[in-house]
């Protein structure tokens, strides 16, 4: 590791993560002039690339830059796949690895070991998900921040684990241990209409402001996950909106299933490709 990236990485344990966090999503959501959100809109499109070609614009501009920031999609922009046989993926981004949960319910990104236990919170959980599969995307500013369902099924749980805001950059995922299971974290769990488990865990990082569900369930506060919840909660349709994050993040797939790679990692991906395809046993 380089001597920039070294400091670059040694700071983060000691920069105030949550406060910088709160403060970027307070200032992304305040109502500021419209030529101000213009410009930062249009410098914002400029650093990273953005292409609008595909957003909901409303009339007059977006009003905040979170507004901008959490657009919507015009309809048709994604196709979602609709071979029964496949998972697919949940939000735009790079696909940073995808493969089987080993038995004892772990898996490596980049040879980096994660414990599925302690990535869900969950012991019963990721017993359950011993043995199947995972997929992780990063999402980069300039993409789309919706995050929707990777298959159908109803949501049966959602679980909120509070944690640290370290960036989820390549910086950070060299240097933090274990990093998306010491960051925030939303759980959305769905049974499928196979009567298996699929799990979409939204990661929290540096800058985002907080990660809001799409749907209703008894608890959450005006779109925000609760601590904990089990029951019969709505469903959700292959593609259907799930959550978004209020600034950038990583999003990480679990399978119930046995399922295999569709996507190199390390390419681009898109919301409604076919990621993996079950292994039909």
């Amino acid at each position: 590791m380089r001597i920039g990236t070294r400091l670059a990485a040694r700071s983060l344990h000691w920069i105030p993560r949550e406060r910088i966090s709160r403060g970027l999503g307070r200032l992304a959501a305040a109502r500021t002039p419209t030529p101000l959100v213009r410009a930062a809109v249009r410098a914002f499109c400029r650093s990273w690339s953005v292409d609008l070609s595909d957003a909901v614009v409303p009339d007059g501009g977006f009003p905040t830059f979170d507004a901008f920031f959490t657009r919507a999609l015009r309809p048709g922009a994604r196709p979602v796949d609709a071979d029964p046989e496949v998972f697919v993926s949940p939000c735009d981004g790079r696909l940073e690895d995808a493969g089987p949960i080993d038995h004892g319910a772990s898996f490596r990104i980049k040879g980096r070991l994660y414990d599925v236990e302690e990535l869900v919170a969950d012991a019963e959980l990721a017993r359950a998900l011993d043995g199947g599969s995972f997929a992780v995307i990063y999402l980069a500013p300039a993409d789309y921040h919706r995050v929707h369902a990777p298959e159908h099924g109803r949501v049966v749980r959602v679980r909120h684990v509070p944690g640290s805001r370290f960036p989820v950059n390549a910086i950070g995922v060299q240097a933090i241990p274990r990093l998306l299971a010491r960051n925030e974290r939303c759980l959305v769990v769905q049974r499928t209409v196979r009567g298996d488990l699929v799990v979409t865990v939204l990661v929290g990082a540096l800058g985002v402001g907080s990660i809001r569900l799409a749907f209703d369930v008894p608890g959450a506060n005006h779109g925000r996950p609760p601590a904990c919840w089990d029951g019969e909660g709505p469903s959700l349709a292959r593609g259907d909106h799930l959550g978004t994050f209020h600034l950038g993040s990583t999003v990480v797939l679990l399978a119930q299933a046995g399922a295999k790679p569709l996507v190199e990692a390390g390419r681009r991906v898109r919301m409604g490709i076919a990621l993996m395809r079950r292994e039909i046993s």
